[in-house]
C-alpha cells in the first residue's frame, strides 16, 4: 500500500470509530445509517462536492462553512454535522470516502450484515434483487445488503462481490476468456 493510501486508511479508521462509538452510545446507528448512505448519494452525485473535499485552493473556514451547511441541508445527524467540520478545520475532508466505507462496515459488522455489490448489464427487477439476496443469504450464511450498480459494458450476466469472493457471469468476462484461450492455441 502506498503511504498516501495507508495515511488517508488510518485517518479514516479513527474518524469511523469516534462516530460509530458516539452514534453507539447515542443509540442512533439508523440515523447514522441514513446519514452514510446520504453523503456516499451526494459525493457520487455531485462534482462540486468531491472538489470541496478535495480542493486546496478554499480556506480550512470556507471549506467547514461549506460542508457544515450542505450537511445542514441534507438534515443529517448533529454528530455527522459535528464531525464533518472538525475534519474541514482539519483538513481531513480527503479522507471522507474511506471514512463512510468503514463506517459501513462498521455498521454492517453491528447488524451482522454483508454488503454484496453487484454489477449488472441493466437494472434488475426487483424480483431479481429478492432472489438474489436468498441465494446469497444461503450460501454466505448472513443477512445480506445489496449495492446495485449498472455496466452496459458488461453485454448481459452479473459480477458479484462478497468479502474478498467474486463471481464473474458476465458476457465480456466470458468472451475474454474465450479470445485468451483462442491466443494460447494459436
Amino acid at each position: 500500500m502506498s503511504e498516501p493510501a495507508s495515511i488517508s486508511s488510518g485517518i479514516a479508521k479513527r474518524y469511523a470509530t469516534a462516530v460509530f462509538e458516539l452514534a453507539k452510545e447515542a443509540n442512533s446507528l439508523k440515523s447514522l445509517e441514513a446519514d452514510v448512505d446520504a453523503l456516499d448519494g451526494a459525493l457520487t452525485q455531485s462534482a462540486d462536492l468531491r472538489s470541496l473535499i478535495t480542493s486546496p485552493v478554499y480556506s480550512r473556514d470556507q471549506v467547514a462553512t461549506a460542508i457544515t451547511a450542505v450537511a445542514a441541508k441534507m438534515k443529517l445527524s448533529q454528530i455527522v454535522i459535528g464531525t464533518l467540520g472538525l475534519m474541514a478545520t482539519k483538513r481531513r475532508l480527503f479522507a471522507l470516502p474511506q471514512v463512510l466505507t468503514a463506517l459501513r462496515a462498521q455498521i454492517a459488522a453491528e447488524k451482522g450484515e454483508v454488503t454484496a455489490e453487484i454489477t449488472s448489464a441493466k437494472a434488475l427487477s426487483k424480483a431479481q434483487e429478492t432472489d438474489l439476496v436468498t441465494v446469497l443469504k444461503a450460501r454466505v450464511g448472513k443477512e445480506i445488503k445489496l449495492k446495485l450498480t449498472v455496466d452496459e459494458s458488461l453485454i448481459g450476466g452479473l459480477v458479484i462481490k462478497v468479502g474478498s469472493q467474486m463471481i464473474d457471469s458476465s458476457i465480456k468476462a466470458q468472451l475474454a476468456a474465450l479470445k485468451n484461450s483462442m491466443k494460447e492455441v494459436g
